[in-house]
């Protein structure tokens, strides 16, 4: 059997369709753990998490003693429900509408005994029309979803291999259905200022949760129009000079229309080392974003040499 690249490519343009309908089947998965996960600050019990064959909710808690998992499978294109007095359950992942997912899925919840009430309107979105009557996203090309997944696969490691270095409060590596991103954020230990919010079809009180203390995050995000996908950087609060700062490597630039670093997902592909493309990227904009800032490196930081000074 060939071995898949470990670096696909993968141009905006070419998979929209199926990126627009997947980001919101995953909305609707990640509401269910919304409102089925305990609160946890930052909102990191509504996100997802890379696994070997995909995306997953990890437990949650049906209400009645037991716990229940939800899996997007992009090896053979299903999504799971596994419960754990023994059920399971699945959805066949091909080309149908978002309402129509909603509908497979909540009608399994079901008959499994597990209720499940969210919000239909998407978040983060600039579309408002109700993921139960979405009839507009019903596109899946599933060798898109895979190679896509994949490239997961790599972020979430490098995430992993970045937060290691770091031994203040960090976040788990995530996935974030509102903004379609993989994630992970390390803190200076310092409540920030309000977060002035603005983000579509979210409430500024969330966007404030979830900058309630003085961040930096890296990451990978699929693209938008105009876009192709990118590795990126970012800190809040912005500390003035960040926007000039030198950074590694070439290819990475500053996004004035994001507020971030980005380094485009095809230099990393093509590069001679891709890891060490995104590694020196991650540590070479933390360390300008933390020096600028004053955060307390040294109590911050394993301080070994894979760490930019």
């Amino acid at each position: 059997m060939p071995t898949a690249p470990l670096w696909p490519q993968l141009r905006y343009d070419e998979w929209k369709d199926t990126l627009s309908t997947l980001h919101r089947w995953t909305q609707v998965v990640g509401k269910i753990r919304l409102v089925r996960a305990p609160m946890q600050n930052h909102w990191w019990h509504v996100t997802l998490y890379v696994t070997p064959r995909g995306l997953t909710t990890s437990t949650m808690f049906a209400g009645d003693g037991r716990a229940f998992e939800i899996a997007f499978d992009f090896v053979e294109d299903v999504l799971t429900i596994a419960v754990s007095d023994g059920q399971r359950a699945s959805v066949a992942l091909a080309a149908m509408s978002v309402a129509e997912f909603f509908e497979r899925l909540m009608r399994e919840l079901r008959a499994l005994h597990i209720e499940a009430r969210i919000d239909p309107h998407p978040n983060e979105l600039p579309d408002t029309t109700r993921l139960d009557r979405d009839t507009e996203h019903a596109t899946y090309d599933p060798r898109a979803a895979e190679r896509f997944w994949r490239i997961l696969l790599q972020a979430n490691r490098l995430c992993a291999a970045f937060r290691a270095e770091f031994i203040g409060k960090s976040s788990p590596v995530h996935f974030f259905w509102g903004s379609f991103d993989l994630a992970v954020s390390l803190f200076s230990g310092r409540r920030a200022p309000p977060h002035p919010g603005g983000f579509p079809n979210l409430p500024d009180r969330a966007v404030q949760e979830a900058y309630s203390h003085e961040e930096f995050t890296a990451g990978f995000w699929p693209g938008q129009p105009g876009l192709d996908a990118s590795f990126y950087t970012y800190i809040y609060p912005e500390p003035p000079g960040f926007a000039q700062a030198r950074v590694r490597p070439e290819a990475a630039a500053w996004s004035a229309l994001l507020r971030e670093f980005v380094l485009p997902y095809e230099a990393v592909r093509t590069s001679p080392d891709p890891e060490r493309a995104v590694l020196d990227f991650f540590s070479s904009t933390y360390a300008a974003a933390a020096n600028l800032a004053r955060w307390d490196r040294a109590a911050l930081e394993r301080r070994t040499a894979t760490v930019a000074d």
